[in-house]
């Protein structure tokens, strides 16, 4: 029973007001730090599961690459109405004749080099005694320029070459599955345009970037190798004007590195400096060092940015740290792919998500930032004619 009468009831209690909510913005910064330390540590472990498997992943995504840059074909051939069959057969010995045409490049510069270093290891064995004496002038002890020295002898540069040769049964194992798997590839891309056009209609914004991603993959490698071929051409003509010993073996070389962006130009710089060195003295090193400036200058400072564009999307500092990454989780071939695999990073982190689109300047997407730098200074030169009137009035 009630233990009071019905007209003397207390009155209830109010509730405690509630606090306002905090705004949608504060709430979802809470927890920004933790997000940020969850997404690194996901990172760092992504990134040594990639290095575990780096011998497979290497092969899948450089077999992806070779897909995607013949793509065009087995596009052209069905647009004519070749049945698709004869597309695939097609596509399929066009990447592997990209293949055996790198690794037919690569194997002949391994085998030049292997013969050409031992007809100047004399030359090269008193150069790097010179080296060693100036060093030891500088005041470094004997036993430790001995052992910076040791390690850029030839012998020990012939050892490494040949440690590399005699793992050829892991080659031989590397090339059956990248053949393997260009063979699938090729055979899967007939569905690549329907699947992606299905994936646009569902999830537009991951279309286009599926679409940009292997548009930006195609036009970096195909510019890459036409520029890098061209390159690799000046370079041994002017070598061999030069009369620089194994000036094809250079040219290769070059075009090789034309593939590391930023680094692999000094790569390449290295050998005919050299040999330049030990035949002619400063003035050849003085010509290498004209050749190489001038022309891979030209071409990779002026020709190919404008070539490639957009499609790249990538500000020179990432490039640059993308290549020390790759190289460190994948060795020589994360640095050879290092822009298409950072392409892959940023299709599936930014280019999918609308909502990271504040982040594209950041990366590389600068033609807005360039209108407001000219716009900023377009009005800054304005103000500065105007003080200068009003002083003069």
């Amino acid at each position: 029973m009630w233990p009071f009468p019905a007209n003397r009831r207390p009155a209830p209690v109010a509730a405690p007001a509630a606090a306002p909510a905090a705004p949608l913005r504060e709430r979802s910064s809470d927890h920004r730090t933790a997000f940020i330390l969850l997404a690194l540590g996901g990172a760092a472990i992504a990134a040594f599961g990639i290095a575990a498997i780096s011998s497979i992943f290497s092969s899948i995504f450089f077999a992806l690459v070779l897909t995607i840059c013949v793509y065009p074909v087995r596009h052209w051939l069905e647009a004519r109405g070749v049945p698709r069959g004869v597309a695939t057969v097609a596509v399929l010995v066009a990447v592997v004749g990209l293949l055996a045409a790198f690794v037919g490049a690569l194997i002949i510069a391994v085998g030049q080099f292997l013969t050409l270093l031992p007809q100047y290891e004399p030359q090269l064995q008193a150069w790097f005694a010179s080296i060693g004496a100036w060093l030891e002038g500088l005041g470094i002890g004997a036993e430790q320029a001995d052992a910076i020295v040791g390690g850029f002898e030839p012998t020990a540069v012939i050892g490494w070459l040949g440690s590399i040769a005699g793992s050829a049964a892991g080659l031989i194992s590397s090339a059956v599955v990248l053949l393997t798997l260009l063979i699938l590839m090729a055979s899967d891309s007939s569905y690549a345009s329907t699947i992606t056009a299905g994936i646009s209609l569902r999830r537009p914004a991951t279309g286009r970037a599926l679409l940009r991603f292997s548009d930006g993959v195609r036009r970096y490698m195909v510019v890459t190798t036409v520029l890098g071929a061209a390159q690799g051409i000046i370079n041994w003509i002017a070598l061999t004007i030069m009369g620089i010993p194994g000036a094809l073996l250079w040219g290769l070389l070059s075009f090789l590195c034309s593939f590391i962006p930023n680094i692999g130009y000094f790569i390449a710089l290295v050998p005919p400096i050299v040999f330049g060195a030990l035949t002619g003295g400063w003035p050849l090193v003085v010509g290498v060092l004209i050749v190489y400036g001038v022309f891979n200058a030209i071409i990779q400072s002026v020709i190919q940015p404008k070539v490639v564009g957009n499609a790249v999307s990538l500000n020179q500092t990432i490039t640059f740290v993308s290549v020390l990454f790759w190289a460190i989780v994948l060795g020589p071939t994360g640095a050879i792919l290092a822009v298409p695999l950072t392409l892959l990073v940023r299709m599936l982190l930014i280019d999918s998500d609308p909502r990271t689109d504040w982040l594209k300047p950041a990366l590389g997407e600068v033609d807005d930032a360039k209108r407001e730098m000219q716009a900023e200074d377009a009005a800054a030169k304005a103000r500065r004619h105007a003080q200068r009137d009003a002083k003069k009035a």
